[in-house]
């Protein structure tokens, strides 16, 4: 992609600089998405997954055919044992009674907004982050990368566990630790991007005609940042979607009696045999959540990188 030339730069309204098309801007995205679902039957499938899954995450109240955290009687064999999946419960109960379906679904609400929220917050200090380091450069840049790569050299998971130990389990808290863990990811990508960008000819130019530095990152350098941004948070809620379910699973992630399907799979592991619906099927949503959002993530940075556009026209 090459920007446009500086005598073309006159056509746009005085003292402003027109942002060059990116892969998201570019007019027939939408057609070329549709075409390449239609050639790649695996993309077209993880697509239509995540949006099944952000459906069933909104509309789980109307969808769940129990309550999620009432202990029903008839929820419990007679010896005290969950109930195997049958005709009134599709998947079965929990040891405490509860319907496992409905506890699925709302489970999916809970990964869906954490995996969002957390890949949000993530994307806007990486975004904020890495633009400003790179842009600025020097000492900022400096000072902005160090901080990035003594967050980076922790493993994730036993820094989000470090955080949730201190901060206590709690939905707000999870979102929070996994995004103040996941920031530097993108922020490295965004530097390096801004890096090159603010050398190109449309900056120098919008910078000759006195446009100033926050105006000249959000009007033309950001929008180039996009596709990163895009396909870095569908990978990101995915990252982000296990991170809670392993905290979770450990019992310190989504606090009881919430349902999560990180600890229903560790309640299922403890009555496998008796029960083995408690931890196949959490676990079978876990995995095909992850993969889908994963899957989805390769087709947009396909769709979306450049080189890939230019050389599928």
């Amino acid at each position: 992609m090459t920007a446009p030339p500086s005598e073309a730069l006159p056509s746009s309204a005085p003292g402003t600089v027109a942002a060059e098309p990116t892969a998201v801007t570019e007019p027939g995205l939408a057609r070329r998405a549709l075409t390449s679902l239609r050639r790649d039957p695996v993309a077209l499938i993880a697509v239509l997954a995540v949006i099944v899954l952000a459906l069933v995450a909104v509309f789980a109240p109307l969808l769940a055919p129990y309550d999620p955290l009432k202990a029903y009687s008839d929820g419990l064999a007679a010896n005290g044992a969950p109930v195997a999946p049958g005709h009134e419960f599709l998947l079965g109960t929990d040891p405490n009674g509860r319907d496992v379906l409905s506890r699925m679904i709302f489970g999916a609400r809970v990964s869906l907004l954490v995996g969002v929220v957390a890949t949000g917050l993530a994307s806007v200090i990486g975004v904020l982050v890495g633009g400003i380091a790179g842009y600025a450069g020097g000492l900022v840049d400096s000072i902005l990368m160090r901080i990035t790569d003594v967050v980076l050299s922790f493993p994730i998971l036993l820094f989000c566990v470090a955080l949730i130990a201190i901060t206590g389990p709690s939905t707000r808290n999870v979102m929070l630790v996994i995004a103040f863990g996941y920031w530097t990811y993108l922020a490295r990508i965004v530097r390096s991007l801004v890096l090159s960008l603010k050398e190109r000819e449309f900056v120098t130019a919008a910078k000759t005609l006195g446009i100033g530095h926050a105006a000249i990152l959000r009007r033309h350098i950001l929008p180039h940042l996009v596709p990163a941004i895009i396909v870095y948070s569908t990978l990101g809620v995915a990252s982000s979607i296990l991170i809670e379910a392993s905290l979770s699973y450990l019992g310190i992630g989504v606090p009881l009696p919430q349902a999560s399907w990180g600890q229903m799979i560790s309640q299922g592991q403890e009555y496998f045999q008796a029960a083995p619906w408690l931890l196949i099927a959490p676990g079978i949503a876990l995995i095909v959540t992850v993969l889908a959002f994963n899957l989805a993530g390769d087709w947009l940075t396909d769709l979306l990188d450049p080189a890939t556009s230019e050389g599928g026209r």
